[in-house]
């Protein structure tokens, strides 16, 4: 697994910040390995909710998991507040860093992640496929003519 790491600054969108890098690396199959921060707004579309959810003031990010490829991303926040009471659900644009926000993400470069219609959901689900492996043309020895 080839590893990337950024490291956020107050004001960054978390999520635009995210896809940004994915896109720069043409990464096709990736997962969070961590992401660890604060946020000042929050941003989350909630179970069953066709619409995001905001949230303002300080947050500590206890969780950022999913899947992240350049054909579609997959992405949850947890955050908790001053009090500790933790929500979470998909992460949306205009999740704001506080004073920071360090992400790892691991690529998986035998793996090609694509979304696609499912008929039981109706939603662009994750299918799974491998890399195209790129065949190594070999020459053949020959010895040269006199």
């Amino acid at each position: 697994m080839r590893t990337y790491v950024l490291r956020l600054t107050p004001g960054q969108d978390v999520r635009q910040q995210l896809l940004a890098s994915v896109q720069a690396h043409q990464i096709q199959a990736a997962t969070m390995v961590t992401g660890v921060g604060s946020l000042t707004t929050v941003r989350l579309r909630l179970a069953n909710q066709a619409e995001a959810t905001e949230y303002k003031g300080h947050f500590e990010v206890v969780s950022l998991v999913g899947t992240l490829s350049v054909n579609g991303s997959h992405l949850h926040l947890a955050v908790a507040d001053s009090t500790g009471r933790t929500i979470g659900g998909h992460l949306v644009d205009g999740n704001l860093v506080y004073t920071t926000m360090e992400l790892v993400i691991g690529v998986l470069e035998k793996l090609d992640f694509r979304r696609e219609p499912d008929p039981v959901s109706t939603y662009q689900e994750l299918v799974v496929y491998p890399t195209e492996r790129k065949t190594k043309k070999t020459r053949s020895a020959t010895t040269p003519r006199p």
